[in-house]
């Protein structure tokens, strides 16, 4: 007898990441709850395509939610046995912005905690919540261990990764005291199909420094597809637990930064004249072995 996939809720299930969530899911039989944080702007093109998909999915149901409005977020997880959290700003990250994702993942993970069925929180953070502190240069590892430095982030005005920092670090709070079951992923630079059109805005606020991220061995890229395959394993696998930093490639060489520059293009672009330099190697400072037994136990199918 074929096991039937649960019941789980994608919030916000229109950030770029989420919305490959939704689709992995849904390709692998999940029955999923969308939940949609409404804007004021009107509907972007990645929440048209999911009402969308609700018409011809049978296994889709789409909610409108405001984070923080913590009643909303409760309705949408009705019936859902784990709720993967995709919390992310379509207009980029100023400070304002950082206090706000704050409450809604303390707001998500709360409306978690209350229900009866939901076992489990898959939280999708980011590298940028472990590497930002003073003495990067002098770290030898940057592991699941580590987490940004809240004022150097605030000097340097890094205020994704200050956002990143403390909405983790509140949900993880909040999770251990209301004894909920969570998992972290925190990715490096998502990459993936239309990603510089459906997520520019994020994807720069991520690069804020990249320059000090680059020298520091510390800038790293995730292939969307992979993340997605790592939120789902982080679901099916009982032993998961904690956090795991998630990249598929380091960038530390001048030759692999033109690449990714080329990539993101016309987000980023090179001077028209731009000419290679040289081969210098920057010390690679990201350690994922956690990540690495993960993958190992679970083959991709």
């Amino acid at each position: 007898m074929e096991y039937e996939k649960p019941l789980v809720c994608v919030l916000d299930a229109s950030t770029y990441v989420g919305f490959w969530i939704l689709k992995g899911l849904l390709g692998r039989g999940f029955k999923v709850h969308a939940a949609i944080q409404h804007e004021n702007n009107g509907e972007t093109e990645i929440q048209k395509r999911i009402r969308e998909m609700e018409k011809v999915e049978e296994g889709l149901v789409v909610f409108d939610v405001d984070v923080l409005d913590y009643h909303s977020i409760l309705v949408a997880l009705k019936g859902c046995t784990a709720m993967f959290c995709c919390l992310d700003s379509p207009d980029g990250y100023e400070e304002k912005m950082v206090d706000l994702e704050v409450r809604g993942a303390i707001n998500v993970v709360e409306a978690c905690a209350q229900t009866e069925k939901v076992e489990k929180v898959i939280f999708t953070s980011s590298l940028t919540a472990a590497i930002w502190r003073d003495n990067i240069s002098y770290q030898k590892d940057v592991d699941e261990k580590s987490w940004s430095d809240h004022q150097f982030c605030r000097k340097l005005k890094l205020w994704y990764a200050l956002a990143k920092t403390l909405s983790e670090q509140a949900a993880w709070a909040l999770a251990m005291d209301r004894m909920l079951r969570m998992v972290s992923i925190n990715s490096g630079l998502v990459l993936g199909p239309g990603v510089t059109q459906q997520n520019p805005r994020t994807t720069m606020s991520y690069l804020n420094g990249a320059a000090q991220m680059y020298e520091n061995g510390v800038l790293a890229f995730v292939d969307v597809n992979f993340l997605v395959d790592i939120h789902i394993r982080a679901l099916e696998d009982e032993s998961t637990c904690g956090r795991y930093l998630c990249f598929n490639q380091i960038v530390n060489t001048e030759d692999e930064a033109i690449k990714l520059a080329h990539s993101l293009s016309p987000l980023i672009s090179l001077p028209p004249r731009y000419e290679y330099q040289g081969s210098e190697v920057h010390t690679e400072r990201l350690r994922n072995e956690k990540l690495s037994k993960l993958v190992e136990a679970m083959p991709i199918n």
